[in-house]
């Protein structure tokens, strides 16, 4: 039996003392730290699962650099209470509390979403008045997360049913652990709609999606850009326009999804972005976009793009403008004569987790095109460096259990890669 075998059938668990983590103490990069902790006990109404393989985020930048300022952090003391990183992950539940038996059982596999719509339960009295006014708390915030061999999985997440059960067992853990950013995807195209009428006399009916047989723009073609394109493709556009400014990454949207494209009848384009009004002006014979969705959080571009909608359009502001540079102008002859809308979102929920979860199973998303590294959990820092500086252009997925001399760069990932990976470098 290979060393994959052993770890992916293995029902009972002999677990540490100790675990390896990453965790934050204090803000700035310096407060981060690569270390061994105690593995958490596990309370009666509490689990604990071995993480299989994590993503490393984006938005983990953000912590770091407000510390306990961070909304979700809210005044705990970092340095007193060092807190766990890591919102995307792959676990298999290792410990059961007692009063939860009857409802999970050991081995089982889920996702977590880690946007949890629930208030603070356990630890209250370390955030700011005692957490008063807190609605929502976060995994890899104060909730412990993913980038550690072993994850506590708290009252919460639990109450906000937010550990999500796989559709398929087989599922592999890169796959998993990248169902949250795609959550984030998929929960922003459930924003867009368009009315349709069947006759003069019909009732307007709302249907959420891009329009079918429609002419859909996706501006920016980093790792969330693409993912947006496959993710559309489930609605049918005729046309599928895609725009950047750095050819390498529409050259990625041609080798990754072009086929896809083809075979389901959509027309694919890949544009440099100052080429794009004219280009889609000449697609469309002049009518515009019926949907743009706006994958880079930059003002100008926003508002420049704005000007591409046709009549009924709706623009997506996907990507989030920072403070100070957050106004665009709307036309409002626009929305009034042509009715066009603007739509957003923060991120995704258990729902679209669970939809992202099926759509793995269903072929109309493939997770694969979106890792660009791997790697075992001690590279963590190194990766947030990575993407401070903007070196990476995709995601980095950590195998926990693994111990890698280096970071592995790869243009795929697939499950038989990772069984490869994890045979050569589990423990």
């Amino acid at each position: 039996m290979s060393k994959y075998e052993q770890y992916r059938n293995q029902t009972e668990f002999e677990l540490p003392k100790t675990m390896w983590a990453i965790r934050l103490a204090g803000r700035g990069f310096e407060n981060l730290q690569y270390e061994q902790i105690p593995v958490p006990s596990v309370g009666e109404n509490q689990l604990l699962a071995k993480v299989d393989a994590a993503g490393v985020c984006t938005s983990i930048l953000k912590i770091i650099a407000q510390g306990s300022d961070h909304t979700y952090i809210n005044g705990w003391d970092l340095n007193r209470w060092p807190v766990i990183l890591g919102d995307e992950g792959s676990v298999t539940l290792v410990r059961i509390g007692d009063n939860l038996k009857d409802k999970y059982k050991i081995g089982q596999r889920f996702a977590i979403q880690p946007a949890v719509d629930v208030a603070p339960i356990c630890h209250r009295e370390r955030y700011k008045n005692n957490a008063e006014g807190m609605k929502k708390c976060a995994v890899g915030y104060t909730l412990n997360g993913n980038l550690a061999e072993y994850i506590l999985i708290q009252e919460e997440v639990i109450q906000g049913q937010c550990l999500i059960p796989l559709p398929d067992d087989d599922l592999p853990y890169f796959a998993v652990s990248m169902a949250e950013p795609i959550s984030c995807v998929y929960s922003a195209q459930d924003r867009q709609f368009h009315i349709y009428k069947a006759g003069p006399f019909a009732p307007r009916v709302p249907k959420l999606g891009m329009l079918k047989d429609g002419t859909t723009v996706v501006i920016g073609a980093g790792a969330m850009g693409r993912m947006h394109v496959e993710l559309a493709m489930r609605f049918r556009p005729k046309n599928l326009i895609v725009a950047d400014l750095i050819e390498e990454r529409l050259e990625k949207v041609q080798s990754s999804l072009a086929s896809k494209a083809k075979n389901l009848g959509i027309n694919l384009i890949t544009v440099n972005g100052n080429e794009l009004k004219d280009t889609l002006m000449k697609i469309t014979n002049g009518a515009g976009a019926d949907d743009i969705v706006f994958a880079v959080g930059v003002q100008p571009v926003q508002q420049a793009g704005l000007e591409l909608l046709g009549k009924g359009g709706v623009a997506n502001l996907f990507g989030g403008l920072p403070k100070g540079k957050n106004i665009l102008q709307v036309d409002a002859i626009a929305v009034h004569y042509n009715e066009i809308k603007l739509v957003g979102s923060s991120g995704g929920e258990p729902s679209d987790m669970k939809a992202v979860l099926d759509a793995y199973v269903a072929d109309e998303i493939d997770p694969g095109n979106y890792v660009c590294g791997v790697g075992s959990l001690k590279y963590a820092p190194k990766v947030l460096e990575m993407i401070k500086e903007a070196k990476v252009d995709g995601k980095v997925i950590l195998y926990p259990h693994t111990d890698t001399n280096e970071l592995t760069f790869v243009d795929y990932w697939d499950k038989k890669k990772e069984i490869d990976f994890l045979n050569a470098n589990l423990r």
